[in-house]
């Protein structure tokens, strides 16, 4: 065997272990952050569920109770600056999430507020129409928790795999950057209240 042939077959060796480790780390990212993407996807359609449910409510309420003009004004405000607030996948950062989250609070924040107005109007808690509102907004927001909590579990194992050495090095020469967690303000992961009893 001539002596040239076994570096050669050692670099070849090396070089085909350092393709298959870059092309496993890079297909794996890609899984991992298409599955987090996804579930984000899902954060999103979940809000917009919200949304699509406010202008029914507020026309119900309206309907008993016309004269709260800033509160249902203020709903309304919320709704659309939480509808024109939306994330692109593919740039997730620190700041569109804050944006993203600031927007969804103060839609909670508004919702809120009309609860505590409604709640002075035994005639529309009774209303069924009103209820049955009441009761899709409640399911609502249990999915946007729900879709909250399996976004962030998506994100876990893919930050971890572009975090760990030595594919923190492959990391930045392919352009993966972690993903940020959902993270929720405080006091924000309290729903709205609408368990309404009318037996009261």
């Amino acid at each position: 065997m001539k002596k040239w042939l076994i570096p050669l077959l050692v670099l070849v060796a090396i070089a085909y272990a350092l393709y298959s480790w870059a092309v496993g780390f890079n297909n794996t990212a890609i899984d991992l952050k298409e599955t987090a993407t996804n579930m984000w996807g899902d954060v999103e359609s979940s809000y917009q569920r919200r949304a699509d449910l406010i202008p029914n409510l507020v026309n119900t309420v309206k309907g008993y109770a016309s004269h709260e003009k800033e509160t249902l004004e203020g709903v309304i405000k919320a709704r659309a600056e939480a509808t024109k607030t939306t994330i692109d996948p593919t740039n997730m950062t620190a700041e569109n999430m804050a944006a993203f989250n600031k927007a969804q609070s103060g839609l909670t924040g508004a919702l809120s507020k009309l609860m505590v107005v409604v709640e002075r109007y035994p005639e529309l808690k009774a209303d069924q129409h009103f209820k049955e509102l009441m009761s899709q907004l409640e399911g609502t927001e249990n999915r946007i928790n729900v879709a909250r909590n399996r976004f962030n579990e998506a994100v876990n194992p893919y930050n971890k795999h572009i975090k760990r050495f030595p594919n923190m090095l492959l990391a930045k020469l392919f352009g993966f950057d972690n993903l940020e967690y959902y993270k929720s303000e405080e006091g924000s992961d309290v729903a709205p209240k609408v368990d309404f009893n009318t037996s009261k």
